[in-house]
């Protein structure tokens, strides 16, 4: 369901519930994801398959955002890793709040470019 959202070329969004968005090129989105008021910038490229089952080996999720994510005030730079069940919220997060991954400024949770966010993270909220 997509409701007042902005999709680019590329994207494949699998059951997804995105609305007040703007959702970059190339972007993956599992299914029963939840994103409200969310600007990803998207990948470069389209991940291998090779590159995927890798990642996985390694505990590393997909470029892209996970399977079952609530995603709420955020944006998602490029290339990111969201793994499957995150929350990420800035509410409840001090104004200065970051860590290797993610940061706060201005009521607004960043992903910072690259990021690995692991499966079952839970920030805000």
């Amino acid at each position: 369901h997509i409701n007042h959202a902005v999709i680019s070329d590329g994207c494949i969004i699998n059951h997804a519930t995105i609305s007040n968005s703007v959702v970059g090129l190339r972007t993956l989105v599992g299914p029963g994801t939840v994103m409200n008021r969310v600007v990803v910038l998207g990948c470069d490229f389209y991940e291998s398959q090779v590159s995927i089952e890798e990642h996985e080996r390694d505990g590393k999720p997909r470029i892209g955002i996970g399977s079952n994510c609530k995603i709420e005030n955020a944006i998602i730079d490029k290339n990111a890793r969201i793994g499957a069940g995150c929350r990420l919220a800035p509410t409840g997060l001090p104004e200065k709040w970051e860590t290797d991954a993610l940061f706060v400024r201005d009521g607004v949770i960043v992903v910072k470019k690259g990021a690995i966010v692991p499966p079952g993270t839970i920030v805000g909220e």
